[in-house]
């Protein structure tokens, strides 16, 4: 028997849910998340789903030791106050930051992460790939037979923060990015599993076919959503950093 999704519907009304074409700097989408965060929590702002892209970066959860760090000299590296340890950000991955109004939804973290976690295993099955969750291993797994007997690799990550009950940061989740980038850090402080994409299971890899596939899983159990506008338009990012086209 099919499993009924986990529902975390809220009366607040319609999610919006924003894409960015282009690569969105890593400071630059903070700012906005926050700057949302706290409308959100004021009740002046809709919840909002922004998916997204960002250039090569490492960044470091609260948890995140030193020594996971291996090539720092590679990417730029970012604190963050999500949780979680180091995880690489870059082309090819589909970020899902996630704004959303954890009280009203959920009730508590633990209940919001296991709908997180459950909408991203059902988007994967929909898309051929079977992803599970582990105990004591944040994310969302794929066993890989194909490279010996037990070995497991990691395709979505989870790191959120909550601020006045308001969700800020979200999922990373590997479409087609290039893998050899993890090798400058210990992928979440996990040693001993690596990471894999959809690419590297043969599962679809057009990023607008994932899109559509997340925003459906995400309606079964969260509610209807409704298009918006990109956070942060290219040409605002551009002049956030001096460019000058």
């Amino acid at each position: 028997m099919q499993k009924r999704p986990r529902q975390l519907r809220s009366a607040k009304g319609v999610v919006e849910w924003a894409v960015s074409r282009h690569p969105v700097d890593y400071l630059a989408a903070v700012r906005v998340m926050e700057a949302r965060v706290e409308r959100i929590a004021s009740g002046d702002a809709p919840e909002l789903v922004w998916l997204l892209e960002h250039p090569p970066i490492y960044t470091a959860g609260t948890s995140a030791r030193a020594s996971d760090l291996l090539e720092p000299d590679r990417f730029p590296v970012y604190q963050t106050g999500r949780g979680g340890k180091l995880t690489y950000h870059g082309p090819g991955q589909r970020v899902i930051y996630l704004m959303l109004d954890v009280r009203r939804r959920a009730g508590d973290v633990h209940a919001f992460v296991a709908a997180l976690e459950d909408w991203i295993v059902a988007t994967l099955a929909e898309l051929g790939v079977d992803g599970e969750t582990r105990p004591g291993r944040v994310g969302i797994w794929v066993r890989r037979p194909d490279k010996g007997a037990g070995v497991e690799e990691k395709i979505a990550a989870l790191g959120l923060r909550v601020r006045k009950w308001v969700s800020l940061h979200g999922i990373s989740l590997n479409v087609h990015p290039d893998i050899e980038h993890y090798a400058g850090i210990v992928p979440c402080g996990i040693a001993e599993h690596g990471v894999t994409s959809l690419a590297e299971l043969g599962a679809p890899t057009l990023m607008e076919v994932v899109d559509n596939v997340l925003r459906a899983q995400f309606e079964q159990r969260f509610g209807p959503t409704r298009a918006a506008s990109e956070p942060l338009e290219p040409a605002a990012d551009a002049a956030a950093h001096g460019i000058v086209p």
